[in-house]
């Protein structure tokens, strides 16, 4: 008599084609589990702003960085394969005080925490839950770490664009910008000559002994790019600081990398200048997109904490209309210098008496 083998449950087919998922998912270096990572942030006497990102899909850490084209393309796809967590709920917490909020349609999620006194200057830690909204009892998804920075009183504060600003990019071709961001990784990839050292000065400057000056990036980056900037970052020794990228991005969207709407960067500029009304800004950016044009706007509007603002030569067919903007900048007595070689903009900012050598 002919056996006749039982057909596999719909239930053991799920957990088949599950674990088929998960193991292409694996390779690939990608987790399905959910996540909620913590940017760094910044806070004042008054509050913290703690923002960061809930994923239902995101990309394990890079552990190895080697000369190989195929794993550095790999490597950065992986980053747009992630699947954001929208419309999660997101508590936070910090020296005994709680909040909370949901995410955005990009799983992003920004809160202003109060806080009861002022804290002393430095970073301080701070911790996040992805919670369940379904499970009862309540059950925590996920947990995050990250810290905020509370800027020591200084006089002086910088604001910094990252792409063809400090990192050679090419980003006013995104044919070279793709071929750059998917071909090398954050080790391989360079800054321009000598910009590390016009930073660290800058972050000392007028600063006072074990003290620096608060360094905020700005960018049209995405947060895809978050861990592969701060890698870069780290690895050159530029000023520790605080990261403000733009909206995450999807893999259909690869090809729009860096591309994002700009005026959401004049946004967080404002956001930054009205936490910290008493310090003057240092304002660093390039030609390549819209940094002059959202520069100048900012003098207009805070022309008494703008203290200078620097531009990079990188696209010489947006000179012409780079130098009509800047002298918008010119008109409201602020210092600025369009420069194409870093040690231009340190011997500028010697001349001022920003920096000692």
């Amino acid at each position: 008599m002919e056996t006749v083998k039982p057909q596999p449950t719909s239930k053991q087919q799920i957990s088949l084609k599950g674990k088929i998922r998960r193991g292409f998912l694996s390779w690939l270096r990608l987790s399905d589990q959910p996540l909620v990572r913590v940017y760094r942030g910044f806070g004042n006497d008054k509050q913290l702003t703690i923002h960061g990102t809930a994923f239902r899909r995101s990309a394990l850490p890079r552990k190895k960085y080697r000369d190989s084209i195929w794993i550095n393309l790999l490597a950065v796809l992986r980053l747009f394969m992630v699947q954001p967590y929208p419309q999660a709920l997101v508590r936070v917490r910090f020296n005994g005080e709680m909040s909370e909020a949901k995410t955005d349609a990009e799983g992003y999620f920004r809160i202003e925490l109060p806080i009861a006194a002022p804290l002393s200057p430095g970073w301080h830690p701070v911790q996040a839950e992805l919670v369940s909204q379904t499970l009862s009892p309540e059950t925590i998804l996920a947990e995050g770490a990250g810290e905020v920075l509370i800027p020591h009183p200084t006089r002086l504060a910088c604001i910094s664009d990252i792409d063809d600003t400090f990192l050679i990019s090419h980003s006013a071709t995104i044919a070279k910008r793709l071929q750059v961001l998917l071909t090398e990784n954050a080790h391989s990839r360079q800054p321009f000559e000598g910009v590390v050292m016009h930073y660290q000065l800058l972050a000392e400057a007028d600063s006072g002994p074990g003290i620096t000056n608060p360094f905020f990036y700005v960018s049209s980056s995405e947060w895809n790019l978050y861990d592969y900037i701060l890698e870069f970052s780290e690895k050159n020794e530029l000023p520790k600081g605080v990261f403000l990228l733009s909206q995450l991005k999807t893999f259909r969207q690869l090809l729009k990398t860096g591309q994002n709407k700009h005026m959401t960067k004049f946004t967080r500029i404002v956001r930054i200048l009205e936490n910290f009304p008493q310090q003057e800004f240092i304002l660093l950016g390039d030609d390549t997109q819209e940094d002059p044009t959202i520069y100048a706007s900012v003098v207009e509007h805070f022309p008494k904490q703008i203290r200078c603002v620097y531009i990079r030569q990188v696209h010489g067919e947006n000179q012409p209309k780079t130098r009509a903007t800047l002298s918008r900048i010119g008109n409201m007595n602020v210092p600025y210098l369009y420069f194409a070689h870093s040690s231009d903009a340190r011997q500028h900012s010697l001349d001022l008496g920003l920096v000692a050598f």
